[in-house]
């Protein structure tokens, strides 16, 4: 199995779970700054380890009324200072090349979109960033799908790369998760994460934005760590309901410290008896 450094903790299918969470959308940095504090305190005090991580751009929003984001310029700094005052890695984004080597030269790890897995230019300029790099499964993307892309990245040298589950289509405005991707994308290696808010998420389902189950997150977060993930991916507000983005399917914070303490009993119990991969 693939390690992955990722600032200052471990990654991989066979170490104890990594939690990458924070809000969907970047806000402001009081409010970051607050979010980052609560779960890196959750994720200590569980023993998990904790990437932070929030969006400077919502390239990909249902509507053109939806909120898109603070920018780039703005964004990067604001995360820098959670990195710096949290002292915790940090997670954004990326929708296009050039966003890849200016978001790479400061953030511990850059995000593909699931719309954007198969760009092939995108992919080379993200691994050719030195970035840690997650690549969420497309909705349209079978898990045997993923070695393709993960080759991609692969090629420039860099094979710092995680894999994330984040549902596919399952007709109009919804999704389904298949569990058995997670051990079939285990084999490639490389760390696994469980994207769990996303995967309860209902595309478009709201008309000019998408819906959401959120009761539905911890469920997918438990049976993924069941199974021995390297990590798990959910998004987190104070109050998600006013939300600028996908509060429907995000995890009220005040929730978080009981989830990650009951999700780190289920991964030691997954790593005592390891299924992943086999």
């Amino acid at each position: 199995m693939k390690h992955v450094q990722i600032g200052n903790l471990i990654c991989g299918n066979d170490l104890p779970l990594t939690v990458i969470a924070g809000p969907c959308q970047l806000e402001t940095l009081d409010h970051a700054l607050m979010i980052a504090e609560t779960m890196a305190k959750a994720c200590t005090d569980a023993g998990a380890g904790y990437v932070f991580k929030a969006s400077y751009d919502k390239a990909n929003r249902t509507s053109l009324k939806g909120k898109r984001g603070i920018g780039m310029e703005e964004g990067l700094r604001m995360l820098e200072t959670v990195r710096d005052r949290i002292g915790c890695p940090i997670l954004t984004d990326i929708h296009d090349p050039e966003q890849a080597r200016t978001a790479g030269a400061v953030v511990d790890v850059i995000q593909i979109p699931a719309f954007l897995s198969r760009q092939t230019d995108l992919l080379l300029a993200a691994g050719e960033s030195g970035a840690v790099v997650n690549i969420k499964k497309g909705q349209f993307l079978a898990p045997w799908d993923m070695p393709n892309v993960a080759d991609k990245v692969a090629s420039t040298g860099n094979d710092k790369i995680l894999l994330t589950e984040r549902g596919a289509s399952f007709g109009y405005n919804t999704l389904v998760t298949d569990m058995r991707s997670l051990p079939i994308m285990a084999q490639t290696g490389y760390p696994v994460i469980m994207d769990a808010t996303h995967a309860v998420a209902q595309p478009g389902g709201q008309g000019a934005s998408s819906g959401g189950q959120r009761e539905f997150a911890p469920v997918m977060a438990r049976a993924a760590v069941a199974l021995g993930v390297a990590g798990v991916f959910m998004e987190t507000h104070q109050d998600p309901d006013n939300a600028p983005s996908d509060g429907p399917n995000m995890i009220y914070l005040d929730q978080m410290p009981a989830l990650i303490a009951s999700l780190m009993r289920f991964d030691a119990l997954a790593k005592s008896d390891p299924v992943m991969g086999a």
